[in-house]
């Protein structure tokens, strides 16, 4: 069955998932109302004021958008903050959507809601039965884990055996079966290798691989495609452009945002960004980096490519020093004598790894383009420092205490002199070599078919076709919890 054929119901799963609900009383939040959470009722809105955002409760699901309110526990405005240009040292604003104020501290929560609702819905999935597989780098399994626990799913997390404690402590913590494979953030063929070991094993595992699951970018398309557009037009001063959206590659999930924005800003210049230690899309590269949360060494089967205009590679030696500078006593120090305001410092550890990589590649895209004061760069902060404190603990014992003079050397030689380095805008034929590379890793590989791949680059309609599909989503979940509130 083609991934994208919703039209093919199991009954009997269907069935036996609606009863499972039943029971449960969980229903599930529609793409739309993730979309524009104001219209969640008010009756769910006071029942969530009463639930933490990271327990274990079904309603949690109505929590899987951009625009929690921490303090009452209700939906509020959109989650962002601007990085100041005294940090930058830059003209162009840089500002970020906020994942640490998803459930599970991270945005990839609702990626896996993207993948999971369909099949439930679709009877494609039968929790009685299956178990939920989710392959990843890091913070795709404990949104997977996180919501399989919210439906009573059991879930499996894969994940390279480098990544943070952090990540490990908090699945087993919710009852997952685990397992670490070989390597780093740049091993995903060792994940792949794991997911159909254990598939030939049993077929309860049912894989959810966020690289080709198209719920992923479909969800980041609908929702954060469309909160970001929302936000510019909340936050722009007159003559103020949306000029660019920078964001890492990963899975292709939350670059598919883009996709979005450049229908309703066509002039948008997007820009994907990797490590330089794996430099995949820049130079074809390969290598192991650590820059947490953006897999590579491949290029992911749900991304269209023909949609960039730039690709950029930052040193995860950077990363690890500007996490340093924004979380270490003796970095805000040194920033604060910047003039800025405390709750701004503050707002820094809401940068992950991954996020001061976005950070790093729009400061570095400004400065090739020459942004003014009039441009404004959209970015995604994907995850805060909680999830990192282990590395700052192994940082301090590699390189020693944290001084205002680092702080100095990191802030005037990472952030303040980025340069235009390792930089590429790509041309026709540049996007087409990089679409290619997929040939390698998902038909030789993984069993998908050179018509298909041929039509992700000639066929104008094909992706089309996939970002068009949550309304049909939506009516059969609107039908689902229909059966479900049935008495």
């Amino acid at each position: 069955m083609k991934s994208w054929d919703w039209k093919i119901i199991n009954k009997d799963y269907l069935r036996r998932t609606i009863e499972r609900c039943k029971q449960r009383h969980i229903i599930l939040p529609t793409f739309q109302q993730l979309k524009h959470p104001n219209t969640i009722s008010y009756e769910l809105q006071q029942k969530l004021e009463k639930i933490d955002i990271n327990e274990l409760h079904p309603l949690n699901l109505f929590r899987i958008h951009w625009c929690n309110d921490l303090e009452t526990g209700r939906c509020g405005k959109i989650n962002y903050i601007e990085i100041p240009r005294e940090i930058t040292g830059i003209n162009a604003r840089i500002i970020g959507l906020i994942g640490k104020h998803f459930p599970t501290g991270a945005h990839k929560v609702g990626a896996t809601y993207g993948c999971l609702a369909p099949y439930l819905v679709t009877g494609r999935f039968n929790p009685d039965y299956h178990k939920a597989v989710w392959p990843s780098t890091g913070n795709y399994c404990r949104g997977g884990v996180f919501n399989s626990n919210l439906l009573s799913v059991h879930s499996v997390a894969i994940l390279p055996e480098e990544m943070s404690q952090e990540r490990f402590t908090w699945l087993k913590e919710r009852g997952a079966e685990v397992y670490a494979t070989p390597g780093c953030e740049s091993n995903v063929k060792e994940i792949y290798d794991k997911c159909h070991e254990l598939e030939a094993k049993s077929d309860e595992y049912l894989i959810f691989n966020q690289f080709d699951q198209f719920g992923n970018a479909i969800w980041h398309y609908e929702i954060t495609g469309y909160t970001l557009e929302t936000l510019f037009h909340q936050i722009k001063a007159p003559g103020e452009r949306l000029s660019a959206y920078v964001s890492a590659t990963g899975s292709a999930g939350t670059i598919a945002a883009s996709d979005y924005l450049r229908i309703k800003f066509p002039l948008i210049r997007v820009l994907a960004s990797e490590a330089l230690q794996c430099p995949t899309l820049l130079m074809n590269g390969f290598g192991g980096h650590r820059i947490e949360g953006i897999g590579d060494k491949h290029v992911p089967w749900i991304h269209n490519v023909k949609n960039l205009d730039f690709v950029c590679a930052i040193n995860d030696e950077y990363t690890l020093r500007v996490l340093r500078l924004f979380n270490e006593p003796a970095g805000i120090e040194f920033l604060r004598k910047s003039g800025l305001p405390d709750e701004t410092l503050q707002n820094l550890s809401l940068l992950g790894i991954s996020s001061i990589c976005n950070l790093l590649s729009g400061i570095k895209l400004s400065k090739y383009y020459e942004y003014s004061q009039n441009d404004i760069i959209f970015t995604i902060f994907t995850d805060s420092v909680e999830l990192y404190r282990s590395r700052l603990k192994e940082m301090k014992e590699m390189w020693g205490e944290y001084t205002i003079q680092q702080a100095e050397i990191d802030w005037h030689s990472i952030v303040k002199n980025q340069g235009i380095d390792y930089i590429k805008e790509l041309s026709y034929y540049d996007k087409k070599a990089i679409h290619n590379l997929k040939y390698f890793t998902w038909v030789e590989q993984q069993g998908k078919n050179v018509e298909e791949l041929n039509a992700q680059w000639y066929d104008n309609s094909y992706w089309e076709e996939r970002f068009s599909i949550v309304p049909i989503w939506d009516r059969l979940i609107e039908d689902f919890n229909s059966k479900v509130l049935e008495s």
